[in-house]
């Protein structure tokens, strides 16, 4: 028996990572300097290099992201994402093995930057898992109005649900920042 995913639960998936993509994407272009600074933190690639590869991540995001919303797209998209933040957590676990814990992640979202953890690893882990989920084959049947009031809803949660994640990790690393002030 073949894993297949529901056409709502599929829909809901992919407009959702394409939302996360989307806006990831302007605030690497909003915000040029801001990404480039946290890009150059990571110390993964020579200096000469972090502007390509600043242009080179929003373009990807923004290419994935639309084309997330594009029916009849199949599983590519998915997958690309799915890639994508998995070269997103391999980037931060490799510069937390070299001790680069703290700096920020270049995330930006309606928490703006937060500091590079174990957290952001395992979201970007979980965010690669829902996008490969989104690639598995889509069950056909016919759609009613319900679905699109599901998919609404869905979507809007989801929404929530990372807006929240994002603001506790950031509530998260004030709170240790404000500790850590107390000891010293």
């Amino acid at each position: 028996m073949t894993a297949a995913l529901d056409p709502v639960a599929a829909g809901a998936l992919r407009a959702a990572l394409a939302l996360l993509l989307l806006s990831a994407a302007r605030h690497k272009a909003k915000e040029p300097v801001r990404f480039g600074a946290a890009l150059a933190g990571y110390g993964l690639l020579p200096a000469r290099a972090l502007p390509a590869a600043h242009w080179a991540l929003a373009a990807c995001e923004l290419a994935i992201g639309a084309a997330l919303l594009v029916p009849g797209t199949g599983s590519l998209p998915a997958l690309a994402a799915a890639a994508l933040l998995g070269l997103y957590a391999g980037a931060m676990l490799l510069a937390l093995a070299a001790g680069r814990r703290g700096i920020a992640c270049g995330c930006g979202g309606p928490a703006g930057d937060l500091p590079l953890g174990p957290a952001l690893v395992a979201r970007n882990g979980v965010l690669a898992a829902a996008a490969l989920a989104a690639a598995l084959p889509v069950v056909p049947r016919t759609l009613v109005w319900l679905d699109a009031l599901t998919f609404a809803g869905v979507v809007a949660a989801a929404g929530i649900l990372f807006a929240a994640a994002e603001l506790s990790l950031e509530q998260a690393a004030r709170g240790r920042a404000l500790r850590s002030r107390g000891e010293a």
